[in-house]
Order: structure tokens, then sequence, then C-alpha cells
């Protein structure tokens, strides 16, 4: 079902931005995987998957502190924190890939996109995931061929919801602000769209659709196969 709240203008888009985690992929065992590992590996209590679920869409530094934070029960130390998070890394980068696929009809709505031949659009990624593991699993899952470019939470010297990586993409795709739009889970998506002046689709699928309630985007999907009816000109 596609939900409109505020029209966009896709006969005018040329750049659309997607979110990765909870947008194209499920990514979360795998990530709460990692979490608890690198728990474990320090002394600490495993968390509940639900718990460490609700700590993603912030970066893989924030997943981990808030992990942290959860166990102890307060503040973390920054030393051990980047001590475990370094763990963290080398953990999720080998089992990056163990449970993580792309959600049902994302191949072929992506294809669908790509095939609009009257709508000269790029596409590409924009995640607070690393970006190495962002690209291999894009390349893995094949996902890296529709993209432009894929872009991780440490490409730039910022990370959503800073928009200082959309306005890089609409830069380099020769598209103004009215000509993009962020696909996302959630608020961090939502905002991020907002602070670079761009249109906004939430997908209730993923990983954090109840964040979009108190940030509400342009359009709401219930699935990837309804990108292509939201981005289609009429």
């Amino acid at each position: 079902m596609v939900r409109v709240f505020r029209p966009i203008p896709v006969e005018r888009l040329k750049l659309l931005v997607f979110d990765l985690d909870g947008t194209l992929i499920d990514s979360a065992q795998d990530l709460c995987n990692s979490v608890n590992s690198t728990l474990r590996h320090f002394g600490r209590k495993a968390l509940k998957d639900t718990e460490v679920a609700g700590f993603i869409g912030d970066g893989a530094l924030m997943l981990v502190r808030r992990a942290l934070a959860k166990e102890h029960g307060g503040p973390v130390d920054e030393e051990f924190l980047q001590t475990a998070y370094a763990y963290f890394l080398d953990y999720y980068r080998a089992h990056k890939l163990d449970f993580t696929y792309a959600y049902d009809g994302v191949l072929e709505a992506l294809r669908a996109l790509k095939d609009l031949h009257d709508l000269p659009r790029t596409m590409a990624v924009l995640t607070n995931k690393p970006v190495r593991p962002a690209r291999d699993i894009c390349a893995a899952l094949g996902l890296a061929p529709y993209f432009l470019h894929v872009y991780g939470g440490n490409s730039f010297s910022t990370k959503k919801p800073d928009a200082e990586g959309l306005r890089t993409l609409m830069a380099e795709a020769g598209a103004g602000p009215e000509e993009t739009v962020l696909i996302g889970d959630s608020q961090v998506d939502v905002l991020t769209a907002r602070n670079g002046g761009a249109w906004s689709i939430g997908c209730t699928f993923g990983l954090a659709p109840e964040s979009l309630t108190a940030n509400q985007p342009d359009v709401l999907v219930d699935s990837p196969a309804d990108w292509t009816a939201a981005l289609s000109p009429a």
C-alpha cells in the first residue's frame, strides 16, 4: 500500500537514494549476533535480539555504545568502547552475510525502476553502516549493479541525519533537492531528507517503522513492490 501525505513530483526526480539496513536488506540477525559476541568476548551478558535491534540505525559505533550501556546500566568508558568496537567490526566483517538477505521484492523493484527508460534517474545507497561491509553486502546480494555509489557511515565526516552524504550524492548526480528522494525505514532517513531539502519515502517493513510516526515521511509504503508505484508518474 502507498500512502501519500505530500505528493512527490515523481516526473522531476533525478536521484533515488536508498538506505540499506531495514530498507534493502534485513541484516538484524547478523548485527545482533555480532553485538552479543562482542559482549560475551568481554565478559558481559548477552542482550535479547529485540533490544539490540532497537539500537540499529545510527552507525556501528553507536550500536555498540548503546548495547554496552544497556548491559552495564550506565555510561561506557570511551577507551573500552573503542576496544569493543574494534572487536565488533572484525566479527561483523566475517559474519555479515550469515543470515542477511535482501527483502522480498527488492531486486525486482530496483530492476523495474531502472527500466523506466523515459525517466533518466540515478540510484545510490547512503547508509550509516561502515562502507566496506556495506559494499560487500551489496555486491554479494546482487544489489551493487543498480547503484552509482554505495556510501557508508565512514565515507564522510558526518553520518545521517546530517545531510552531508546526501548533498554529495546530489552534486555527483547533478540533481537538486527537489529532484531527489531518500527511501528509508526510520526517522533518521526522514530527517536526513529534510535536512537536505529532499523528498522522503518511509518503509514500514524495516527495522524501525515506529519511528516514522514521530517524523512522518512524504510517502509511506508497506513493501519494496510499492516503490515502483510511488515513483512512477500517474
